[in-house]
């Protein structure tokens, strides 16, 4: 921070509210009516170094050859000082002469800010308004403190203060120097409440935004005290109420003292909950002739008899206005009407509908996209010009951009048309950087130390194209991929591409062997409904069983002894999606069906089937339930299933256990040899840790379930296979950290055979720059 010299004699001090200098009062001699008043025969300005004579003259509305006007030469002086350009102005007359006596403010040579740390230099003086090379105001040094005492009060700091220092320079030059004293953040000692009676103040606390001081919140801004965020808590309290069906509840007050130390407030809130409420009789009108009250009564959420609930009826209004857009009713206007009875305590709703004409799609308009191209938005709009307006389509058109992950927002309204039965739909997107290079390292408990590199593009040329190379090494895993994906093949919504691999993976610790496998991938997806969608794939591959150890299982030295095996396979997937969004879902649901036949050529035969499902449902906004499982069966054609063909269960899809830690093992080394059926599932509910959501970190509870046995082996191997149940139950947290995604789970397995190998302890952490 730059320091002014204090050398120079007698640096003048400013005191915030001094008020602007005394105007001298004008002195003019020998005034009398208009018509006997002398004449003005000059105006001499005096006192003047940077501002020109005639500058000053121009700004007065007596000049020269004008009589004395005691009223235009007050008139004069307080124009000259509304200039801002004079710290004193003075007008007296010498004889006929009018002589104009000014002190000019000073000129700012250096702002200089000292004492600030927690508001950066940047952060305050794009608040001031007075700069370098400026005239020197006191007013604006005045308001300039008090603008950047706001600020840091906005960061919690009201302890703050700041006093402003002018250094005198030559040539009526100054220096201005803001001393800060930033003082400590004031924080929140003490949230009270006063009139509850319904719910404690420890339950009031966690409904509202603003938090009492505690050690462990280094990382949030919630326990600052912000007046913004306590008026924000008044709502939220009343919302709260209102859902819980207190109809009549008030916030009488809300009031922050703040202690003498001027380092923390004590906040209470004065509530007024008044009686609890049910709903009355819940009723649906009418005016639009296609919208049947009674094939819209499944809409309504709120039910006569039941606590009265505001956000139901927000819901109800949703549900009614989802139903009419559905039927090309773009603005139709639902009001509630809501008549409360204080003696029976009871709330009794109407749902008005109004009147509104059937609306068509007149045009859509995109805008935000820089880079994407129309065609790629508009071709994953479910509504086109001229079509039937209709609600859920345009949700679903807003959901599926969404999905592209090209666009960091998508704002999909409609406004008027250029008619009542017109509708323009406004698509505005905001792009975000959807290419990708990648430089991990990192370390999981299943692969080691993991280094990564990789380059990616998902929107090639912002057509949506998607291409991938990308190498990866650990302890137990080299691999590298090519992928290309071509959204729309040849125009059509088919979305096409190939993939090339070679892996090469160490499975030493699991049954002494290592594995290499290459090939390449052909698939192509279409849709066969709006959540339906077909995937079908062709793949070739050379898979290969290397150094097989010395006392491994006899079932893998015969594999080992196989040499080079090729499958040529192809295969579908029939997928249906209602998720809300395929990352992170939060409700929905997502199923799937697969098949793959290896026969065309090669030297492997199978059938192979898979299942499953997600599930997921919303306990609360930030409380998520979810339900997954799925199951295989891959049974050989004239020929056993191939070691390296077998499911796999343990480690990432069944915690508690390692990896290919359940299943069919070698009694005799203890090797696992893979299943031919399996079946798992994990029900799970996830939920933040108390820290604000933009820092990504969740914690989970979960049970994971499930089985693998049948082998093919021979009869030299004797092996432990059972399709008993197996359990484990844990506990998990996740952070989206800026380094890159970071996993801990803590399993216990309660139902496992004598020769499963369990692990308690899974960690996974990768970084990118």
């Amino acid at each position: 921070m730059l320091r002014v010299a204090r050398r120079l004699v007698g640096p003048a001090s400013l005191a915030v509210g001094l008020a602007a200098a005394p105007v001298a009062h004008a002195q003019v001699g020998g005034a009398g009516t208009e018509s006997s008043a002398p004449i003005v025969s000059a105006v001499r300005v005096e006192g003047n170094q940077r501002v020109e004579p005639e500058t000053v003259a121009s700004y007065m509305t007596i000049r020269a050859g004008d009589r004395f006007d005691p009223l235009r030469v007050d008139e004069s002086l307080k124009a000259l000082y509304a200039t801002g350009l004079f710290g004193d102005v003075q007008i007296r007359a010498e004889g006929n002469d009018l002589v104009v006596t000014v002190v000019e403010n000073p000129i700012i040579n250096r702002v200089v800010l000292e004492g600030n740390s927690k508001l950066s230099e940047d952060q305050l003086t794009k608040e001031l308004q007075v700069k370098p090379r400026a005239i020197f105001t006191r007013s604006k040094v005045q308001s300039d403190v008090q603008r950047m005492l706001e600020l840091y009060r906005r960061a919690g700091r009201f302890a703050a203060t700041i006093e402003p220092k002018i250094v005198q320079l030559p040539q009526n030059r100054v220096d201005l120097v803001f001393e800060i004293k930033e003082g400590p953040n004031t924080g929140v000692e003490r949230i009270s409440f006063i009139g509850n009676k319904a719910f404690t103040d420890g339950d009031l606390r966690e409904e509202i935004a603003t938090r009492e001081s505690r050690w462990y919140r280094f990382f949030s801004s919630e326990d600052n005290y912000d007046p913004d965020r306590m008026t924000y808590d008044r709502e939220l309290l009343r919302k709260f109420y209102l859902i819980n069906g207190y109809a009549d509840f008030r916030v009488l007050s809300s009031v922050a003292d703040l202690t003498p130390e001027r380092d923390a407030f004590f906040i209470t809130f004065t509530v007024d909950e008044g009686p609890i409420y049910k709903f009355g009789p819940v009723d649906i009108e009418s005016r639009i002739r296609d919208l049947v009250p009674d094939e819209l009564r499944p809409s309504l959420l709120a039910v006569e008899g039941e606590t009265y609930n505001a956000e139901l009826i927000e819901k109800t209004i949703d549900k009614l206005t989802d139903a009419a857009g559905n039927l090309g009713y773009a603005f139709v206007d639902i009001r509630p009407v809501l008549k409360r009875d204080r003696e029976t305590q009871t709330v009794s709703i109407t749902f008005q509908i109004n009147e509104a004409p059937r609306v068509y799609v007149e045009r859509i308009n995109i805008t935000g996209n820089v880079r994407t191209l129309d065609e790629v938005i508009r071709r994953e709009f479910r509504l086109s010009e001229g079509d039937a307006f209709n609600t859920a389509k345009k949700e679903r058109s807003r959901q599926r951009l969404q999905a592209l992950g090209f666009f960091e927002k998508v704002d999909v309204t409609q406004v008027q048309g250029s008619s009542p039965d017109r509708t323009v739909m406004n698509v505005d997107v905001q792009e975000k950087s959807t290419g990708e290079l990648q430089v991990g390292a990192g370390f999981s408990s299943s692969e080691g130390v993991v280094g990564e590199v990789s380059v990616r593009e998902r929107n090639l040329l912002g057509r949506g194209q998607d291409i991938r190379i990308s190498a990866s090494v650990s302890q137990k895993r080299t691999q590298f991929d090519f992928g290309f994906t071509e959204p729309y093949f040849l125009g059509r919504n088919v979305a096409a591409g190939i993939d090339v691999f070679n892996i090469n993976r160490d499975y030493q610790d699991e049954a002494q062997y290592d594995l290499e496998r290459s090939g390449f991938a052909l698939r192509a997806g279409f849709s066969l409904s709006e959540y339906l969608r077909m995937t079908t794939r062709y793949t070739l591959r050379l898979d290969n069983i290397t150094n097989v150890g010395e006392y491994a299982s006899t079932s893998v030295k015969e594999a080992g002894a196989r040499g080079e095996t090729l499958t040529s396979m192809v295969g579908y997937v029939l997928s249906y999606d209602r998720r809300d969004r395929p990352q992170r879902p939060t409700d929905g649901y997502y199923l799937f069906v697969g098949q793959d036949f290896a026969g065309l050529g090669g030297d492997v035969t199978y059938i192979r089937s898979t299942a499953g499902g997600n599930f997921y449902y919303p306990i609360t906004d930030s409380v998520v339930a979810s339900l997954s499982g799925e199951g295989g069966y891959i049974h050989g054609l004239g020929q056993d299933v191939y070691l390296n063909d077998r499911f796999d269960v343990g480690g990432q899809n069944f915690r508690g256990f390692e990896d290919a830690g359940i299943g069919p093992r070698d009694a005799s080394t203890t090797d696992s040899l893979g299943g031919n059926i399996y079946a798992i599932g994990t029900a799970e509910v996830s939920f933040p840790v108390g820290l604000p959501e933009e820092y990504g970190i969740r914690a989970s509870v979960f049970t994971d379930f499930g089985t693998l046995f049948e082998v093919d082996t021979t009869s030299a191997t004797t092996v432990d296979d059972d399709s008993s149940l197996r359990l484990s139950v844990g506990a998990g947290i996740s952070w989206d950290s800026p380094f890159g995604p970071i996993r801990v789970d803590f399993a216990h397995a309660l139902l496992k055979e004598s020769y499963d190998k369990t692990q308690v302890f899974r960690f996974s952490f990768g970084t990118k720059f």
